[in-house]
């Protein structure tokens, strides 16, 4: 019978490995193997001093906009995986992210985790629904899609890519995990202390604690500027991939 401790060791572990998607049962395939077949992002090579944030689950009607101010004052660009169940209520920030020149890409429509014995028309329905109104409001599409929680299996992917996306996850060591609300030093010093050229940085904009992510941004953003950092969209990051 396993100690107490060693047991909740044992249960943390497990719950870090599903919640990350790093593990899914259902799972054929390893990273490589994605990747080289352009099916999915994890993060992106190349020699430019490029890094991609993105912040999933909003708008949020409050924080949001703090988002966008920061990133306007820094001259920064980002990615935002939006929940299409949102979209109509929050129409005027969405559609100001496309004024701003950042990319809204596809994260669902009812926020719902697709491993779970999810019918397929469902995925399709969840993409389709949320790809239509970004459409709508935006005037514009994105090629990526990012499932909730990072989880994917072969379905998935392969549904994703028939409706014409790329799902798009984050580097490994650029997860904030700001949605545990974890503080600002942590998420400031996760995103500085691991900053690479052609990284992908998962944040979030509409979660409790989303005002840490603010606050954390406020020191973020400068510090990359001055380490010589360009802050560009997912899009913008997969052009200047090295070519193998």
């Amino acid at each position: 019978m396993l100690r107490p401790s060693r047991k909740w060791i044992i249960l943390l572990c497990c719950s870090i490995v599903i919640t990350t998607g790093f593990y899914n049962p259902s799972r054929k395939h390893d990273r490589k193997y994605y990747e080289s077949r352009g099916e999915i992002v994890w993060d992106v090579p190349t020699r430019e001093k490029l890094i991609a944030l993105t912040f999933d689950d909003g708008p949020n009607a409050r924080t949001t906009p703090l988002i966008l101010d920061l990133l306007k004052q820094y001259d920064a660009k980002a990615t935002f995986f939006v929940v299409g169940n949102r979209i109509d209520r929050f129409k005027k920030i969405i559609q100001r992210e496309a004024a701003e020149g950042h990319e809204v890409a596809n994260h669902t429509y009812n926020h719902i985790y697709l491993t779970r014995k999810v019918q397929k028309d469902t995925i399709r329905n969840e993409l389709m629904a949320t790809q239509q109104k970004i459409a709508a409001v935006t005037g514009q599409s994105s090629r990526w899609f990012r499932p909730p929680g990072g989880l994917y299996n072969e379905t998935v992917v392969k549904i994703a890519k028939e409706k014409g996306y790329t799902v798009a996850l984050w580097s490994w060591h650029q997860d904030t995990r700001d949605w545990s609300t974890p503080g600002v030093d942590k998420i400031v010093s996760k995103v500085l202390n691991n900053a690479h050229s052609g990284d992908v940085v998962l944040m979030h904009d509409n979660v409790r604690g989303s005002t840490q992510t603010v606050r954390a941004l406020e020191r973020i953003l400068p510090e990359l500027q001055k380490r010589g950092f360009h802050m560009v969209t997912l899009s913008e990051l997969a052009e200047h991939q090295i070519k193998k």
